[in-house]
């Protein structure tokens, strides 16, 4: 895929609003472009070399592998990848595997850094989504400390569906992308546990639910469930 191309890809990352033209152009002459079928693994380390990706379509989630559990999900327009910048060992602790079809770009981990001394503005962008993420695992100690179970995967649920779904007339949907499984590792609980509650929420009208689709149905009652 030539320059330009890339260039018109990755116009819709906030990431690069500050960068210039002629800076973003010299950036896509050394990104790889790929295409990632669903349920593939993307392979965060390429010829030895780690690698920051750019996600232009599609949603992946990422895996601490040491404990094959969810860490956190990654949807169109952001990054992942982005601990090589900091970790300096080897190995990745990390797996991202795609949830559906998907269209990354990517660059050696080495480089961004490259570009991030020289631009001030990406640098912080970076250290930004690298502080959100943490802050988001942060508050996941916190709701296991302090929430029960039912409550944890209530509020994740209707947080999931609100980042990740679109607004129609009558509700918010999204795509039901997650196994009860993955919804169990991201909110400390058991698949079981996860199954009733889902259950009891189609039950009382708040959320609705297919193999390709959840959504919201009662904007009051999820109201209620987050206070």
């Amino acid at each position: 895929m030539n320059t330009y191309t890339k260039y018109w890809f990755l116009e819709g990352f906030n990431l690069f609003n500050k960068l210039g033209r002629i800076t973003m152009m010299r950036m896509c002459e050394i990104l790889e472009m790929k295409n990632i079928d669903k349920g593939s693994t993307v392979e965060l380390i390429n010829n030895d070399h780690k690698s920051i990706f750019f996600l232009k379509k599609g949603t992946v989630k990422i895996i601490d592998t040491t404990t094959d559990s969810v860490k956190y999900i990654v949807k169109k327009g952001h990054i992942f990848g982005e601990l090589s910048l900091y970790d300096e060992h080897d190995n990745i602790e990390e797996q991202a595997i795609a949830l559906e079809d998907c269209i990354v770009c990517y660059i050696e981990s080495f480089r961004m850094k490259q570009i991030m001394e020289k631009h001030k503005s990406l640098k912080n962008g970076v250290l930004k989504i690298y502080g959100l993420r943490i802050k988001k695992l942060e508050r996941r100690l916190q709701d296991l400390l302090y929430k029960d179970s039912t409550t944890r995967i209530k509020e994740f649920v209707i947080d999931y569906i609100k980042e990740f779904g679109e607004q129609t007339e009558k509700n918010i949907i999204a795509k039901n992308l997650l196994t009860h499984k993955d919804i169990a590792n991201l909110t400390n609980t058991s698949r079981q546990t996860v199954s009733n509650t889902l259950s009891i929420l189609r039950k009382e009208g708040i959320i609705d639910y297919n193999t390709q689709s959840i959504s919201i149905l009662n904007t009051t009652k999820q109201h209620t469930i987050q206070n």
